[in-house]
């Protein structure tokens, strides 16, 4: 199956050779063609290049894309949207002054979701999240990271992880699986801390690596949640499984996390919030991708990622939506693009980067996701008609998007 799309107003984000992330002023350049033509070959884009050079091609089907654009579909590297329920009852509690800290000292946050979880079958959590995911492919998502961590028992961490695996296999947009089992210590470990990361250790991750059920590991290293020598315990257990590093930190404070990951090459650091000087020179010159969640800023109304000062370093940055029942009930990454232009001062080119190359890299999916680059996955964003690409941030009330394309073919 061949689908040639021509007269797209412009091409966003052409690689014409691969790159696995940018950084510091290159996340400036976002590369693109005028009056473009893209050719889909199957699953894959096969070629693509300026209308002046149109081939003779005999496609299966031709789209006009005269007045839109076509960009790679959104990576969002960092979601939790295998989850029963909600919490609307704490959006309202904060309403009215209780803060995020004060809600899971009263038994609510994820010790909350861990509880309606723990009490919905497998079956109603995946017919809960499927509907999650059918929502995200149709807001442009075409790779997304889907953690555990509202288990917080063995039982309830492989059951998620067991939805997360059909959901992957039961829809076309690439998955990836993290562990997450050290969300929050539960109320029955309170006073057995070391009791229950044993548990994690000795008891879930052999599980979890015997059954393939996650590629990564996450931490949430937070004061009142995991301490950094519990982060650099667990991310050494999660190695000897085969499972890389994606780590929570500087949500609310620094403490030494980020050090502490970026010392075990973890894939990605993300949130970030709470930044100072020597987080920042720590990321300097490393594999790790930081990740900024605009979203759960604006939902917690905490301060945003420090962008600027952060690319001014040198540093690459990706953005991902944080889509969780809690502290971002959202997986719209047009949001995410737009907050970060108003909120972080990115540019678009900034945000576009942010969220297609360099959040492929923080879920590991750059060498086939993230760009617009033959033999790449036809993952792709046919928009409406827009007078030009800063018209994504700018009108961030609107759907601008009229065809997602994933894995060569437009979804309903």
């Amino acid at each position: 199956m061949t689908t040639l799309i021509i007269n797209v107003k412009e091409l966003l984000q052409v690689r014409k050779t691969s790159v696995s992330k940018v950084s510091g002023a290159e996340m400036a350049i976002l590369p693109t063609i005028k009056n473009a033509y893209l050719l889909i070959q199957d699953d894959l884009i096969s070629d693509f290049g300026s209308m002046d050079n149109l081939p003779q091609i005999k496609a299966d089907e031709v789209i006009d894309a005269t007045g839109k654009m076509v960009l790679p579909t959104w990576c969002d590297s960092h979601t939790h949207i295998v989850y029963a329920g909600n919490r609307e009852q704490e959006f309202v509690d904060r309403i009215n002054g209780m803060t995020y800290e004060e809600i899971a000292n009263h038994g609510g946050g994820i010790l909350n979701s861990a509880k309606k979880l723990n009490e919905s079958s497998e079956e109603e959590i995946y017919e809960q999240s499927k509907l999650r995911l059918e929502e995200v492919m149709r807001l442009g998502t075409g790779a997304v990271e889907i953690k555990s961590g509202y288990g917080l028992t063995i039982d309830g961490e492989l059951k998620m992880l067991r939805v997360i695996k059909k959901l992957s296999n039961n829809y076309p947009i690439t998955i990836k699986a993290t562990f997450l089992g050290a969300h929050a210590i539960p109320l029955e470990y309170k006073e057995n801390r070391k009791g229950y990361i044993d548990l994690l250790i000795n008891e879930m991750l052999p599980q979890i690596a015997q059954n393939k059920l996650a590629e990564y590991i996450d931490v949430f290293c937070e004061t009142g949640y995991f301490t950094v020598s519990e982060l650099e315990q667990i991310m050494e257990a999660g190695l000897q499984y085969g499972l890389k590093s994606k780590i929570h930190v500087n949500q609310f404070n620094s403490i030494g996390a980020i050090q502490a990951a970026v010392k075990q090459h973890a894939l990605s650091v993300d949130h970030l919030e709470v930044m100072n000087t020597e987080d920042i020179m720590a990321l300097k010159n490393t594999e790790t991708m930081p990740v900024a969640l605009p979203s759960c800023s604006y939902f917690l109304s905490i301060p945003y990622t420090p962008a600027r000062e952060m690319i001014a370093a040198g540093l690459p940055l990706a953005l991902a939506t944080d889509y969780n029942p809690g502290s971002t009930p959202s997986g719209n990454m047009n949001f995410v693009v737009a907050t970060a232009c108003i909120k972080m001062k990115m540019t678009p080119e900034e945000a576009i980067n942010a969220a297609t190359i360099n959040g492929a890299y923080a879920m590991g999916v750059s060498e086939t996701h993230g760009s617009i680059t033959v033999g790449k996955k036809a993952n792709l964003i046919l928009t409406k008609n827009i007078p030009s690409y800063y018209q994504l941030p700018y009108a961030f009330g609107s759907n601008l998007i009229e065809t997602v394309f994933i894995e060569g073919k437009s979804i309903a």
